[in-house]
């Protein structure tokens, strides 16, 4: 199977698991709710802001793909949408649980993770996360990968596969950036040079006043 999904179809498939998930009694999810969950200023990563146009092409794209599409034996007048997930993959729960959260956050640590996936899954350990992560990276096709450690941290973050892989690329410092830096180091030089002047000056007068001090009693 060749993932490729768009930022909206992942946006969408991760809301409709989370929903799912954590609140059952609401799920499958009418077109109007789903557009509400895909839109969650809370736990989500980046804030989109999606029309019920954008989720229903979503929905199409992803049900072509057997990810989602209407729910069946619904009774309602008003369709309702759920994901396949679970056809497609047979996830595990603590496998699900980590999915969701990396559609719906992005790269995320171990770490972040297990606290993150605690509705949905209690995480023991990190090791327990590892685990997770490690039996979704060993299937066919990968549907996480490890990205490179940044700079300062000591946990690599994990980011899931379902767009496509994933390039990172160390930024480096741009001349805006380092002109900036050049430009403060040079200020504080200057107020350095400006305190000790002035300290230099406090002295020279001190040093004038002890001397007419002292000439008084000569």
């Amino acid at each position: 199977m060749e993932l490729s999904l768009t930022p909206v179809e992942i946006r969408v498939l991760g809301a409709l698991v989370e929903k799912d998930i954590t609140t059952p009694e609401y799920y499958p999810l009418s077109l109007n709710a789903l557009v509400n969950a895909c839109n969650q200023k809370s736990n989500r990563e980046p804030v989109m802001q999606l029309d019920e146009d954008l989720v229903r092409d979503a929905l199409s794209a992803l049900q072509e793909r057997r990810m989602a599409g209407p729910a069946s034996g619904a009774d309602s007048r008003v369709s309702k949408y759920e994901h396949r997930l679970q056809e497609v993959f047979n996830f595990t729960r603590p496998e699900i649980a980590v999915v969701c959260v990396l559609l719906l956050r992005g790269p995320q640590t171990p770490g972040e993770l297990r606290g993150r996936t605690e509705r949905m899954f209690r995480f023991e350990s990190l090791d327990d996360v590892q685990s997770a992560l490690q039996k979704l990276g060993q299937r066919e096709p990968s549907l996480v990968k490890v990205l490179p450690r940044q700079p300062g941290t000591k946990e690599s973050r994990w980011a899931q596969l379902f767009g496509g892989d994933v390039v990172v690329t160390e930024a480096l410092p741009t001349e805006s950036a380092t002109t900036s830096v050049n430009s403060a180091d040079a200020e504080r030089i200057a107020r350095l040079e400006e305190e000790v002047a002035s300290l230099q000056r406090e002295m020279g007068e001190l040093k004038d006043q002890l001397e007419r001090f002292r000439k008084q009693f000569e």
